[in-house]
């Protein structure tokens, strides 16, 4: 039985002392695979500074360190992987850059786009959204029938994303996530966000006991 890890994604601004403490507290609630650095738009010396800050708090929680949009900055940070969109150029030249780091892509609710990444060499496929959200604007929105579909053919890991809860973890774990990207689910948890992974935690883990 496959498990459903859990994929942190920054808020879209931060204050990166303040966040450090935020993430300090998730990875001290429970298990979590990746970190993705998603600040739109922030100029490389302050994406520099973040990834050198947060990469030591994340590794040491055994924590993934993973840069969105740029794999060329990903790469002379030496981040453990990069996370593209449809948008962000080539999976062949984020490939290249990364050398045996981790690339990940975006495919929306496409399971041909999904098919794609796979042939390519990508790591993992996103799709989503699957909820509501504001942390982005999402133009499509992805039904949990795709991850089914997607783990019974398909080795290449995915990831959901988009809008996802507490409450919805569960459905999106059974139905065949191997990750769950969360930002706002974590960082705007009314108990904090180390009770957030914990709940999260807790959640997955009965989602997956009840996949067939």
């Amino acid at each position: 039985m496959t498990d459903c890890r859990l994929y942190l994604i920054t808020p879209p601004a931060i204050d990166l002392p303040a966040f450090e403490i935020a993430l300090s507290a998730a990875l001290e609630g429970g298990q979590v695979a990746a970190l993705q650095l998603r600040l739109k738009g922030a100029l490389d010396e302050t994406l520099a500074s973040a990834v050198r800050a947060l990469m030591s708090i994340a590794h040491r929680h055994g924590v993934a360190m993973i840069l969105n949009d740029d794999p060329a900055l990903a790469a002379r940070l030496g981040c453990d992987g990069v996370h593209i969109g449809q948008q962000d150029g080539s999976l062949a030249e984020a490939r290249r850059l990364m050398g045996k780091g981790m690339v990940g892509v975006t495919c929306h609710d496409s399971r041909h786009l999904a098919m794609e990444a796979a042939e390519g060499g990508a790591d993992y496929v996103a799709f989503g959204a699957f909820f509501p959200t504001a942390t982005k604007d999402a133009s499509t929105r992805a039904d949990p029938d795709l991850l089914s579909i997607w783990q019974e053919s398909m080795q290449t890991p995915c990831v959901a994303i988009g809008g996802i809860t507490v409450e919805t973890a569960s459905d999106l774990a059974q139905a065949g996530a191997d990750f769950l990207a969360v930002s706002a689910g974590v960082w705007a948890y009314p108990a904090g966000p180390g009770q957030a992974v914990a709940d999260f935690n807790r959640s997955m883990r009965a989602g997956v006991a009840l996949r067939s």
